[in-house]
């Protein structure tokens, strides 16, 4: 994370069991970089950690970010950290907005599906369709109405207009899990389709979709946890355009830890490629695809990269670092 904002935890609040809110805001109450629905910030922690989170507060507000964050019992450290040790009047490092999510905002109508922390970069979405005036619906897992971030929100809007939130708490006494297929066979085949949550989720909903015949273009997904195992087999050689430098890529290393070991300053955030943080443009050479932030449509032109977690079909990389 090269260029950072220091901001102020101006507020936290408890948005659901295992589920807080952060407000973040600069010291001195002046604007924030601009952002749009779906993008998400890097928070550097003080354990010297850093994750990405989607903002999910109106990209109409200027002055203050709202992340939420799940406290995730498989934390790899970073939920974990900002719960226990991120608290009111702190000051935190963060990046300016990215958006590998973007929402359409010109579709006739939008069908999001949600699933758990999922719901982040939606509620974003859904707050941007209701200043547009545009169509929309919900459909929000959980396991349970208690552990369901922003439900009383939600509920306020399905009461102005009832009929666009759907709710489903598969862990209730009768709950069962969504049937992704019968939601989208549903909907108007024109639409476009969102769908933000855990990875068995996002994998039914992608079948789902390609059972029916949808088309790719409107269909959109963004995974906060790997898709694949990063390629670790090695044995490549990167080089980099611009600093003129060159480095053999050994088993067991990323292309992003080769670097990094030979103190090559690099942006990086989940190390997983998911975030998009540490996007590369390639000059030379055929990676091997393993983010999950790329369309496989972008991976095939093979113009960028993420080196966190992608290897290489060929014996060299020239990479515009």
């Amino acid at each position: 994370m090269l260029d950072t904002i220091e901001v102020l935890v101006t507020r936290v609040i408890a948005e659901a069991q295992g589920v807080k809110s952060w407000e973040l805001a600069r010291e001195d109450g002046s604007p924030l970089p601009s952002f749009t629905a779906g993008a998400h910030i890097d928070l550097k922690l003080a354990n010297g950690l850093v994750r990405s989170y989607s903002l999910c507060n109106s990209q109409d507000e200027a002055n203050r970010y709202l992340i939420a964050v799940n406290n995730d019992p498989q934390s790899r450290g970073g939920s974990k950290f900002i719960h226990d040790m991120l608290g009111l009047g702190d000051l935190v490092s963060i990046s300016a907005p990215r958006n590998h999510f973007p929402l359409v905002e010109d579709a006739g109508h939008v069908v999001f599906v949600a699933g758990g922390i999922g719901i982040t970069p939606i509620y974003s979405m859904i707050q941007r369709l209701e200043a547009l005036g545009r169509s929309w619906e919900l459909h929000y897992s959980a396991r349970t109405k208690e552990m369901c971030a922003f439900r009383s929100q939600f509920e306020v809007l399905e009461q102005r207009r009832p009929g666009r939130v759907h709710f489903n708490f598969d862990h209730e006494p009768g709950g069962r899990m969504i049937d992704l297929k019968d939601v989208l066979a549903k909907s108007d085949a024109n639409a476009h389709f969102y769908c933000c949550g855990p990875a068995p989720m996002l994998q039914a909903f992608e079948d789902a979709a390609k059972a029916l015949g949808l088309p790719s273009p409107q269909i959109h997904v963004e995974y906060f946890t790997a898709m694949q195992e990063a390629a670790t087999d090695g044995g490549f050689t990167v080089e980099l355009a611009r600093s003129k430098r060159s480095f053999f890529v050994s088993a067991g290393k990323t292309i992003l830890e080769t670097l990094l070991d030979n103190d090559v300053d690099v942006p990086s955030s989940c190390t997983q490629g998911f975030c998009g943080t540490c996007e590369t443009a390639v000059i030379e050479g055929i990676p091997d695809h393993r983010d999950s932030v790329l369309s496989s449509e972008d991976q095939a032109t093979n113009r960028t990269m993420m080196i966190c977690c992608s290897g290489s079909k060929s014996e060299k990389l020239v990479l515009d670092l």
